[in-house]
């Protein structure tokens, strides 16, 4: 895992005593909020209690697309609703494909194969469409980029609805009408749905109602897709998703949960009530896994599906594809690291560009997001099939990825997307121009540095369960309102012990003489680099637990750091490496920091030596050396000069010795002596 910059939030605690007073809320809440940059009593109290729906006619030519659907409606026309294949076009597939069907209307559907089609309309789907009598096709969750396609339906007698949420550019397609909260034109207060989102103001505005009754019957497809699809949890989405959480668990409490819902949660082995946090990770990734790794449309029979048997033997089988899904993505992860590791200058750009043959294409977005877990910067994965590749990138905050492959639009066929995902299509043979374009602009901004927002540091002794409770007024949690995350500093491991079979670990930690209990999931004692005596800071997030009958707070460790090493100093120091690694030009700052003794070489062997083998950072080896965090980038160093030598061995992330010593002056180095040079 790279390391994150750890911030945390300011709050005045006067002005947030004040709030929790005026506002009628827990003081903990009110101070978090205020951690969260909500200091005014009016913007609080409507994130916490507002229930106001947005006037769906608010958005551009909502009474266009209204007017248009209502005479296909009227006059038997054959509606077609043109979906997407991940979790957010399915849900909207399904929730305009139910509404519509309510009214008798002569509608059915049509979801791209993400493999053979790719997202969006496409003209093979028209000519299909219009084989099967389409009078009219309402886009959801694409559409807003089809500008050639719908003027090739329009060619065919087509009609064409769109709804969407992405971006729109410069041209809007010549549709009937174009329903997107991010057109340029658009007066809307709220511009963040789902596509799910956008086609509820769709049905509200059909339905002539603010949406309210609307949300009794699909409260919890609306949720599901909004959660699955990553937007803002603030707003209207804020109101959809606890609406659809609370739907979803009174369903569970009367047996009237939808057939496909309550067959996912019981494939997925979900007990107690639902939140935000179970759709998101136990039933959104089987959604869409069925787009993934085969077709997207069971899903969405699963969704509508009234009949028991019928949803439990989907849901089986969406499971072994989610199943199937986590084998391809650990697979492809695992070859993209050893290319990316193997070639330095593809690790050590600012963004990094790996592509492989044949690559799953249903799951290089997954794998972008784990490399950016794992090397904090912005990666973009693309599949070479054929003439054109198909990527998929994954971003950190402070780089936005939509605008760097704008800047690469003239090196690109397709691309389109958000601020912190995005695909693409390249041709093959343009990849490394691509590669360098994209880094070319990525050069000419501050390098973007992955962040972890720390909501407040506390002293362990004021953990409890009511300080939980003050904590769960906030939800749900979502993009834009996360759970919080709470700093402990300064605290000495006192005990350490391997759970689940050597897969995660259990630590005792112990300040002032107060002891707590922590667990950090996914990581083994091979991996944990941390002993005991060792002081340690953590970010921990606090959730109920219950032992013995009796409900007690879970401590669950995110992220850990040595307490002595200045986090700053750590991330400058890294940063440095990674320039004189990529062959950068240097600044005199970095190059006054850059400093590889033949003594430091020595110190390291000799650690090795001892120690027989090392697979942790650069950072854990600085500290155990006795060394301040600037000299990361020393050790780092020393390690490249020791292995270019052959004196240590770098295979599979781990440093160790040769069978036999080999002795080779340091001098025979390039890399040191390139160090050396660096001041004369």
């Amino acid at each position: 895992m790279s390391r994150k910059r750890w911030v945390v939030s300011k709050c005045d605690k006067d002005h947030a005593a004040t709030i929790a007073e005026n506002c009628g809320i827990e003081p903990f809440a009110a101070y978090l909020l205020c951690a969260r940059g909500m200091t005014d009593e009016f913007e609080i109290e409507s994130f916490l209690f507002d229930t106001d729906l947005i006037d769906p006619f608010t958005l551009p030519d909502m009474d266009k697309a209204c007017e248009r659907i209502n005479l296909a409606l009227d006059n038997g026309e054959k509606i077609t609703v043109f979906g997407d294949y991940d979790a957010d076009g399915v849900t909207s597939t399904a929730l305009l494909y139910s509404f519509l069907s309510s009214f008798g209307g002569n509608v059915d559907y049509y979801i791209p194969d993400r493999t053979g089609e790719g997202y969006g309309m496409n003209c093979g789907a028209i000519d299909a469409l219009k084989e099967r009598g389409t009078d009219l096709i309402v886009t959801v969750d694409n559409g807003i980029s089809a500008i050639e396609e719908i003027e090739y339906a329009r060619s065919l007698g087509i009609d064409v609805v769109v709804t969407d949420h992405h971006k729109a550019g410069d041209v809007l397609p010549e549709a009937v009408a174009v329903v997107d909260p991010h057109r340029q034109d658009s007066c809307c207060e709220f511009n963040e749905w789902a596509g799910v989102g956008v086609t509820f103001k769709l049905i509200s505005a059909l339905d002539e109602s603010e949406g309210y009754e609307l949300l009794e019957k699909y409260a919890d497809i609306i949720a599901l897709g909004t959660i699955a699809d990553i937007v803002s949890l603030k707003g209207e989405n804020r109101i959809l998703v606890r609406s659809g959480v609370a739907f979803i668990n009174l369903a569970i409490s009367n047996g009237t949960l939808r057939k496909g819902l309550k067959a996912l949660l019981d494939e997925s082995a979900s007990t107690g009530p639902v939140d935000a946090s179970s759709l998101a990770f136990r039933i959104g990734p089987r959604i869409n896994a069925a787009g993934r790794m085969g077709s997207a449309e069971r899903a969405l029979k699963l969704l509508l599906t009234e009949d028991a048997t019928e949803a439990k033997a989907i849901a089986e089988e969406i499971s072994q594809a989610n199943a199937a899904r986590q084998e391809t993505e650990s697979a492809i992860t695992e070859a993209a690291i050893r290319i990316i590791e193997e070639n330095p200058q593809i690790k050590y750009k600012r963004v990094i560009v790996v592509s492989g043959e044949d690559w799953h294409q249903g799951v290089i977005g997954i794998v972008a997001s784990r490399l950016v877990e794992r090397y904090g910067k912005p990666c973009i994965v693309i599949s070479e099939n054929g003439d054109v590749a198909k990527g998929s990138g994954r971003s950190i905050d402070g780089f936005s990825l939509y605008d760097a492959l704008t800047y690469c639009k003239d090196s690109l066929v397709q691309y389109g997307g958000h601020v912190l995902a995005a695909g693409l299509s390249v041709e093959k043979g343009k990849i490394e121009k691509f590669r360098n374009k994209i880094n070319e602009y990525a050069a000419e901004r501050e390098r973007a540095v992955a962040e972890l927002v720390i909501d407040c540091k506390l002293n362990p002794a004021s953990i409890n369960l009511d300080m939980i409770s003050s904590v769960e007024q906030l939800a749900p949690f979502g993009a834009d309102n996360p759970q919080p995350v709470f700093g402990l500093y300064n605290m000495e491991i006192t005990a350490l012990q391997p759970v689940g079979n050597g897969k995660h670990m259990r630590m005792t930690l112990q300040k002032n003489g107060y002891s707590l209990s922590a667990i950090m999931f996914s990581v083994s004692s091979e991996s944990f680099p941390f002993c005991e005596s060792d002081k340690v800071d953590l970010a921990v997030r606090l959730s109920v637990g219950e032992y013995m009958g009796k409900a007690k707070v879970n401590v669950q460790v995110k992220d850990i750091k040595f307490s002595a090493l200045d986090d700053e100093a750590v991330i400058m120091s890294e940063k440095d490496y990674e320039d004189f690694s990529s062959g950068e030009e240097l600044s005199d700052e970095v190059i006054e920091r850059i400093n590889v003794s033949r003594e430091l070489c020595g110190d390291i062997y000799r650690f090795m030596r001892v120690n027989n083998k090392w697979h942790y950072s650069a950072e854990v080896l600085c500290y155990r050396l006795g060394l301040s965090a600037e000299n990361i980038v020393n050790c780092r160093i020393a390690l490249d000069v020791l292995t270019e030598l052959g004196i240590i061995n770098f295979n599979d992330g781990c440093y160790s010795l040769p069978s036999e010593n080999v002795k080779n002056p340091i001098d025979n180095s390039r890399i040191f002596l390139r160090a050396l040079n660096l001041k004369n």
